[in-house]
């Protein structure tokens, strides 16, 4: 099978856990994952399978969008609330006010620096920076840039808010909690966290490891494939004439006068079909050298 499965991530898996089920469910071993999840954390999980495992690289860069339980007064290791307690503050968080809590918490949309946490799987010299966390071993992190482009407070019963937060790739919602907790003084962990949308795919329409299970006894778990053409819906379409599908077939470039294209815009991004109708990749127009250059082939 080809294509993308929106899979509905459990507590107590890893991602490499679910792809690893989904090999034994689908009888497939060309699967994975699109960005890692915590075993504690739940939500969605973007799967893809054959051909749509060039896609991988391209999911994890899309924009993602979670909740999470911010639990202010503790500060543990691994930044949630299943790690190890290294401070804790009932009495700064219990001075805080709602209002404080809330301006703190807004002062972090936009773009910010942020320091990976040591649990993570982040690797330093080809070993992962959990790994060494579990040895004892803390190692200088480079702060990176992120972007929050939204935080919305969806409930506070103090000590514990409730937020929605819209962000960029490689963002760490447990540091985010982590860092509103020390900017309020008291500390903070993450204590729940759940992911509701990676890109286009959303959690109404996710899909339990039990019920793909129960559609591939079925034989319908291609049913819940979303295909790889379908990934670049939004893109103008372009089809050749049949004198240039062997090019085609080859990976090389097209002329422009071989091809019906809905935009000849330079640098723009077109699906290409061959004269057939067949998705064949992703091409981009280069006006100058009047083409059209393969960017990624399925």
């Amino acid at each position: 099978m080809d294509g993308i499965l929106n899979i509905y991530k459990e507590p107590g898996f890893t991602s490499h856990d679910v792809v690893a089920k989904l090999r034994g469910i689908l009888r497939q071993k060309k699967i994975g994952h699109t960005g890692t999840l915590d075993p504690d954390a739940r939500g969605v999980l973007p799967v893809c399978l054959g051909k749509a495992t060039k896609l991988c690289a391209l999911l994890t860069d899309e924009g993602k969008e979670y909740e999470a339980v911010l639990l202010l007064g503790r500060t543990t290791d691994t930044q949630d609330a299943g790690g190890t307690t290294l401070r804790e503050d009932p009495e700064g968080a219990g001075r805080l006010s709602e209002e404080e809590v809330r301006a703190c918490i807004r002062s972090f949309v936009g773009e910010q620096e942020q320091i990976p946490p040591m649990y993570s799987a982040l690797k330093v010299n080809g070993r992962k920076l959990y790994e060494l966390a579990r040895e004892g071993i803390e190692v200088e992190r480079k702060a990176r840039k992120v972007h929050f482009y939204e935080i919305q407070v969806l409930g506070a019963e103090l000590p514990r808010v409730r937020i929605r937060v819209r962000c960029s790739k490689g963002t760490y919602i447990r540091t985010l909690c982590h860092d509103i907790g020390e900017k309020l003084g008291c500390g903070g962990c993450m204590e729940e966290l759940l992911r509701t949308r990676v890109g286009r795919f959303c959690i109404e329409d996710a899909l339990t490891l039990g019920e793909v299970e129960a559609l591939a006894h079925q034989g319908r778990a291609e049913e819940c494939l979303v295909s790889v053409e379908e990934m670049f819906d939004t893109l103008p379409r372009a089809q050749c004439d049949p004198a240039a599908d062997r090019l085609l077939a080859n990976g090389n470039p097209v002329p422009l006068r071989q091809a019906v294209a809905e935009s000849d815009e330079d640098g723009a991004q077109v699906r290409m079909y061959d004269s057939t109708g067949r998705f064949i990749g992703i091409f981009a127009v280069e006006r100058a050298q009047e083409r059209l250059k393969p960017v990624k082939m399925f």
